[in-house]
């Protein structure tokens, strides 16, 4: 079980956000060739292994599940690649102050309510927090979790007012939460999209000189 509240700190989240690492599974996301990571359903549960969602016990079994039933893996990754580009889609629209598609809230609204129809109240140290009460056997109980994380971050206007995408001008996509003070994040790492687009401005000066 997985408290909502404190769920995602307990995470090795890069982003401070699931749902944000989530959408990030697929490199060069705004361009035209982007690389996908979540190719078969064990790259889905190896990621949810890696951000802490699972043990690797409760990996080793949804994978053995997964071997016995391919055709509802299938349909799950297939959901998860949906739910992502969806949730993607809306939070680079907002790190644009662009308008939102209806059809990607409506395809998250629909997953919402599989999320919350495996939840429920307990107490916490702080007043109670929502939980997740996964059968270990459910292929889709990785979607829960990414599911309220990006209605959660969507209903929080001043979180997602600090959604950044990476500025790279050869379409990264990178999207991530902007906590700096003054909002100035514009990279996905200073050391990557960052240092390249340094790196080209360097060389353009130099051009001009």
């Amino acid at each position: 079980m997985i408290g909502v509240h404190d769920f995602e700190s307990s995470l090795k989240l890069e982003t401070e956000r699931l749902c944000l690492d989530f959408t990030n599974t697929v490199n060069w996301h705004a361009s035209g060739h982007p690389v996908e990571e979540l190719l078969a359903y064990t790259d889905l549960v190896a990621w949810a292994q890696k951000v802490g969602l699972l043990t690797a016990p409760e990996a080793q079994r949804l994978t053995r599940q997964a071997a016995r039933r391919p055709a509802e893996a299938a349909a799950v990754l297939e959901r998860a690649h949906a739910l992502r580009e969806a949730i993607y889609r809306l939070l680079s629209a907002t790190a644009h102050q662009q308008p939102a598609e209806s059809s990607d809230l409506d395809l998250i609204n629909a997953e919402l309510p599989v999320s919350l129809a495996h939840s429920r109240l307990a107490p916490a140290p702080e007043g109670y927090s929502l939980q997740w009460l996964a059968p270990p056997d459910a292929l889709d109980r990785l979607l829960w979790p990414v599911a309220y994380s990006a209605a959660d971050l969507l209903t929080h206007p001043e979180l997602l007012a600090r959604v950044g995408e990476c500025a790279d001008d050869r379409g990264c996509g990178y999207l991530f939460l902007d906590m700096t003070k003054n909002r100035s994040r514009r990279w996905c790492d200073m050391k990557d999209c960052g240092n390249r687009a340094k790196a080209r401005r360097h060389y353009e000066r130099q051009k001009k000189e």
